[in-house]
């Protein structure tokens, strides 16, 4: 019951930053998932399912507060879930213990990323201009982030929603709007994928309904805060755990020894809180 409380917990917070920066959800949920030592298939599948409810809601209300734009969303929807159903395919081939270490190095870099992009390159666009992305673009863009979204249980947002953002003079409530909205087809297709390759009695659909459950509260309140929450500022908080959370798994798997472990986390704890004064006082000024 505990854990389950836990996992809902996990899912609320993690559409709660999903919604309010166009990522990690899967990564934030799937660093727990690894930890609790789960099989990178059936933790990405997991993820994936209650993402497909977690997805439509937060599509449903990025919509209602105008923060999609529509036509960068249907350039990206067959592309994404194309890779994400190969991805499915790809990652419910391989044995869990084998590729669970490169799931982790994978979400770590992913984090690293995540920190970096809001530490020093949040330059903040035009509000009034929407999404310039042609067609080829778009084709590349989603095929990487949806297979990378299969493969490493989260990958969508942390991948296309810097690319988009890069785009001179875009608006930040649009690109985020648009990647969760688009996000729902990834999760439908990785979804599928992954039920053809592991089927039905795989997964523990507990786990699964208290994730959407977590979900499906913070997705309204997710949308209503896009426009009001410093992104930065949850960026780099966001980064830090992937990044604490992924390299504790990659030490328990590695063997390193417990004196070590006890010195590497103070020294990342304390680098994370110098990264948030950081970003504070440099947006501040």
């Amino acid at each position: 019951m505990r854990k389950l409380l836990t996992v809902t917990i996990v899912g609320f917070i993690a559409q709660l930053i999903d919604g309010s920066l166009g990522m990690a959800y899967g990564v934030t949920s799937s660093s727990l998932f690894l930890m609790l030592g789960m099989a990178p298939a059936v933790a990405s599948a997991s993820i994936h399912i209650s993402e497909v409810v977690t997805t439509a809601a937060s599509g449903f209300f990025h919509f209602k507060f105008g923060n999609v734009d529509r036509g960068t969303v249907m350039k990206l929807i067959l592309p994404g879930g194309v890779g994400a159903f190969i991805g499915a395919c790809f990652l419910s081939s391989m044995p869990g213990e084998a590729v669970r270490p490169f799931i982790s190095v994978f979400l770590l870099l992913l984090g690293v990323y995540i920190l970096f992009r809001f530490l020093f390159l949040n330059s903040i666009p035009n509000e009034n201009k929407g999404i310039q992305l042609s067609n080829r673009k778009a084709a590349i863009l989603g095929l990487l982030g949806g297979f990378a979204d299969a493969t490493g249980g989260g990958g969508w947002g942390p991948i296309t929603t810097p690319v988009l953002l890069a785009q001179k003079d875009t608006a930040p409530r649009k690109v985020i709007g648009t990647v969760d909205t688009s996000e729902f087809v990834i999760a439908l297709s990785a979804t599928a994928g992954f039920l053809i390759s592991l089927g039905w009695k795989e997964f523990d659909w507990f786990w699964v309904l208290a994730l959407m459950l977590g979900g499906l509260f913070a997705a309204p309140i997710a949308a209503w805060l896009v426009r009001i929450l410093p992104s930065y500022l949850l960026g780099v908080a966001v980064g830090g755990v992937i990044i604490i959370t992924n390299l504790h798994t990659i030490i328990n798997l590695s063997g390193i020894g417990i004196t070590l472990s006890y010195f590497i986390y103070p020294c990342l704890f304390m680098l994370w809180i110098i990264a948030i004064i950081y970003t504070i006082k440099k947006n501040k000024s």
